[in-house]
């Protein structure tokens, strides 16, 4: 999704509010007839003889047909979203009406909007970076206090401040290569390699932080895979309906009812955990059920967190002490939950606790210590970092391209160490200072904005 320059200049439009009948519907439109065009549909004010930030009642009006009663508000550039004139119509929110008004404004010389194309004409105004861009459409779709957090702290330029500041501190020194380069015959030094080398290590280690919290800020954004795991019959999809407080797993004493993975989302803490319910772990000669214990066995291998429940009423110390051992071997974070506590026998439980001090009895048909399991998986996911407000990086392109900057910048020291000429020099410190300006919107193309601008919604 690329524009001409002609298509940069148009007056866009379209739906701002989702799409579905409700109460008012909000249309926008950006670029610089956007007041003079809906003041030629609108009956009420001179629009454009109004100041901004200002909202006016009338009527919009196809000739003497009035399509709706609605509310006008009016932001002059450069005070708006786009620093173009932008227009906000709310109107009922009837999707004829909202079609009757949009077809009108095209016909007096409007273009749909693209998607995101909005929020493209913010950046390319200068409104904010590229990271800021993204960030707004991560608010659209946050889900929970910690991704709205993530996205709020990113949008206001958290992010884009340490990118900024990284990015400005090696600007300085590859202007000195640079201008080394010119004065090659003279060999001179502008630039001490020794401080260099202190600021690409320091450059290194403030990335290397921002690169290690991609997993927490997928975490935020995306939620906790989180397998609940188990022989059959140990209370999964119990545990699972207890959580979710509704029936949504079928539950019987029949051993293996669950023969594929059932999946729902819960807000814990402000993060969203994706729990999976899985098919029981056991042998069995029954081929749909073998199916989905492969199935498990996989899900528990790419789950950020796997719940292990053990049958306290039908088990001993010597399976427990199995089953963890292949829960070790997995490499995958885990909670050992001690189930049907109400049926268990004392010495087990003693024998547990004594063994396993980390295990948690709960009763997942009684509902029993379930806050204490769920206060157990939060720390788990250890928000530590994020709630003392350091940056938390949560977009994959973001990631990509730091990983990219690292690289380049190891290449820095390993030439500083074989002592390379200034050229080789400047070009790897040049190639870091383009990764880090893909992430701002410092260095980009247009194939990058598109891809970026289309995944967001029309009228963003």
């Amino acid at each position: 999704m690329s524009f001409s320059l002609a298509e940069k200049e148009d007056t866009i439009v379209a739906l701002a509010t989702p799409q579905g009948v409700g109460a008012i519907a909000v249309i926008r439109l950006s670029g610089k007839d956007a007041i003079k065009l809906t003041n030629q549909v609108f009956f009420g004010k001179d629009l454009e003889k109004q100041a901004s930030h200002t909202i006016h009642f009338g009527t919009i009006r196809d000739g003497d047909r009035i399509i709706d009663e609605v509310l006008v508000s009016i932001f002059i550039a450069p005070r708006s979203f786009t620093k173009e004139n932008v227009v906000e119509i709310s109107t009922h929110g009837s999707s004829y009406i909202i079609n009757q008004v949009i077809r009108l404004l095209i016909k007096k010389g409007a273009r749909p909007a693209k998607p995101g194309e909005f929020t493209q004409r913010a950046f390319l105004h200068g409104q904010f970076d590229l990271a800021q861009a993204e960030a707004v459409a991560d608010l659209i779709h946050a889900d929970s206090e910690a991704s709205h957090a993530a996205a709020l702290n990113q949008m206001r330029g958290g992010f884009s401040s340490e990118i900024h500041e990284l990015r400005g501190q090696l600007i300085h020194f590859a202007s000195m290569i640079e201008l080394e380069l010119d004065f090659t015959e003279e060999d001179v030094e502008f630039a001490s390699r020794d401080d260099l080398r202190i600021l690409v290590e320091k450059l290194l280690r403030a990335i290397e932080e921002l690169i290690l919290s991609f997993d927490l800020g997928n975490v935020i954004k995306n939620g906790v895979p989180t397998v609940i795991a188990g022989k059959p019959n140990a209370g999964k999809s119990t545990l699972l309906n207890a959580l979710l407080n509704e029936e949504k797993a079928i539950v019987s004493d029949i051993a293996g009812t669950t023969r594929d993975f059932i999946e729902d989302e819960i807000n814990i803490g402000g993060v969203i955990f994706r729990f999976i319910d899985t098919a029981g772990l056991r042998e069995t000669t029954d081929t749909i059920e073998a199916i989905g214990v492969s199935r498990t066995q996989e899900k528990m291998k790419t789950a950020s967190l796997i719940l292990y429940l053990f049958d306290l009423s039908d088990t001993d110390l010597v399976e427990i002490n199995r089953d963890i051992n292949k829960l070790e071997n997995l490499g995958v974070p885990y909670l050992k939950v001690a189930n049907k506590i109400d049926k268990a026998d004392d010495l087990l439980v003693n024998e547990l606790k004594e063994k396993h001090p980390d295990t948690i009895f709960i009763s997942a048909g009684k509902k029993e210590n379930l806050d204490i399991l769920k206060a157990r998986i939060l720390e788990l996911v250890n928000l530590d970092k994020f709630k003392t407000g350091n940056t938390v990086v949560t977009n994959i392109r973001h990631y990509d391209s730091l990983t990219k900057t690292r690289e380049s910048l190891l290449d820095v020291l390993s030439g500083l160490d074989n002592q390379v000429t200034n050229d080789f020099l400047a070009m790897d410190i040049r190639r870091s200072l383009y990764y880090l300006g893909e992430i701002t919107g410092e260095i980009t193309t247009d194939d990058l904005l598109a891809n970026i601008f289309s995944k967001f919604c029309i009228g963003k």
